[in-house]
């Protein structure tokens, strides 16, 4: 879990000690960091943070003109989808110019008197969260940023209208310039705020997107979408069963829950050596990802590790544990006693309890003798490989999380021998 937001002054610490100072005028004078950290329309010189890389150093300014590209504050051919797939790409190959990215979108989104361009800003830093997060030193400095926005829509309006004010009486001109793109009928920035404040937190954890291909087009549409509809992956179950009301009003579990399952045993699963164990190709895991998003299941699966692998990853980023925490404790103090681990499975709430129920009964299948034989993944291997999925620790004491795998593990072969799950046969 993240730390506290850092303060104001704890943010201009940081600021000063890792921005790389810019200068302007005939004499060089310094900027100021309020300006360094303030709307600009021209272009930069040199990059926002501190680095000796030359690479990253020529690609920074680039960057920054991808950005402005984005925000509509500088003309470009390219549509905005794909100046975000080139700003993502970039930063997602080169980890270097990934707080690069962060630190030139906060400039961006500070005082800009345009609501448009402001929203847009946001926009983008809610599709690159989707891809990849800011080193642990700038994790912070980006949260406690993004913090400060979380109902800032008053305090946002006041602002733009109190620079317009001051551009207005300073330079009419100015204001001809940047007047059009004031009104803008959009999401407020809070929501944008509240969605990047909660993917920043799951972002920090996983490490955003992996595998060997860059994202594409569609990843970044997908990304987009996201801040207005949920992700069937990282919602908790409740939003999931909302989610999924309109399209399958009469299902009692999550469709991507059974759907992935089904999948894994219509391509042979059960018989799969190491099934569980041995991952899926990323990419591949990746793409299937997107699709089952949209609720889609392509016709062209042939590895049952790809849908294994998607299914464990779907229980693993549910915002809440399919065990939820509360219950916990008295989980991993069950862990040998066959009937109190049966107990606590029948005091989950009704929705908890019947996705567990499923995933025993699931594993059952995979348990038996025949099944083990060709898998060589006995009721052992299937509770190790499955037990973080459902039960967090959240000690940080690597002891105690050290002593707490082995009783969760323990805890979830109780269920695979022990729990009658026959009423779950033929429930969607």
């Amino acid at each position: 879990t993240l730390r506290k937001p850092i303060s104001q002054t704890s943010m201009a610490d940081w600021a000063s000690k890792n921005l790389n100072m810019h200068t302007q005028g005939i004499f060089r004078r310094r900027i100021s960091i309020s300006n360094m950290l303030s709307w600009n329309g021209g272009s930069i010189k040199k990059p926002m943070l501190i680095t000796s890389n030359r690479a990253i150093k020529k690609e920074a300014c680039e960057m920054f003109k991808l950005v402005q590209s984005y925000m509509g504050d500088r003309q470009t051919r390219m549509d905005r989808n794909h100046v975000a797939l080139v700003t993502v790409s970039k930063c997602w190959s080169v980890q270097g110019l990934r707080d690069e990215l962060y630190i030139q979108l906060i400039r961006q989104t500070t005082d800009n008197t345009c609501y448009r361009s402001l929203a847009w800003g946001w926009e983008l830093m809610a599709i690159s969260l989707a891809f990849f997060s800011p080193s642990p030193k700038f994790q912070s400095y980006l949260e406690g940023y993004i913090y400060r926005h979380l109902d800032s829509d008053a305090n946002i309006a006041r602002r733009i209208k109190e620079l317009m004010d001051m551009k207005n009486k300073k330079n009419s001109k100015s204001r001809k310039k940047r007047k059009q793109n004031t009104e803008y009928e959009g999401l407020p920035i809070s929501t944008y705020a509240k969605y990047c404040y909660r993917k920043l937190q799951k972002v920090a954890i996983t490490g955003g997107k992996k595998g060997l291909r860059k994202p594409t087009v569609e990843e970044i549409a997908h990304a987009r979408n996201a801040i207005v509809t949920p992700s069937l992956f990282g919602s908790s179950l409740e939003e999931i069963m909302l989610r999924q009301q309109d399209m399958y009003p009469g299902n009692k579990l999550p469709w991507v829950q059974t759907q992935l399952s089904q999948q894994v045993l219509a391509l042979g699963g059960e018989q799969t050596e190491g099934i569980f164990r041995i991952p899926g190709d990323i990419d591949e895991v990746n793409a299937l990802k997107l699709q089952v998003d949209q609720w889609r299941i392509p016709s062209s699966l042939s590895d049952p590790n790809v849908p294994a692998s998607l299914l464990k990853l779907w229980y693993r980023e549910l915002e809440e544990p399919v065990i939820p925490q509360q219950f916990y404790k008295e989980c991993i103090s069950n862990y040998e006693n066959p009937d109190a681990a049966v107990a606590v499975v029948q005091l989950l709430p009704e929705l908890n309890r019947l996705v567990l129920c499923y995933l025993i009964h699931f594993l059952q299948i995979f348990a038996q003798p025949s099944n083990v034989g060709k898998t060589k993944m006995d009721v052992n291997n299937l509770a190790m490989v499955m037990a973080p999925n459902c039960l967090r620790c959240q000690s940080d004491d690597p002891r105690i999380i050290f002593e707490n795998t082995r009783k969760e593990m323990s805890f979830l072969r109780m269920l695979i021998v022990h729990l009658d799950t026959s009423f779950i046969k033929g429930l969607v």
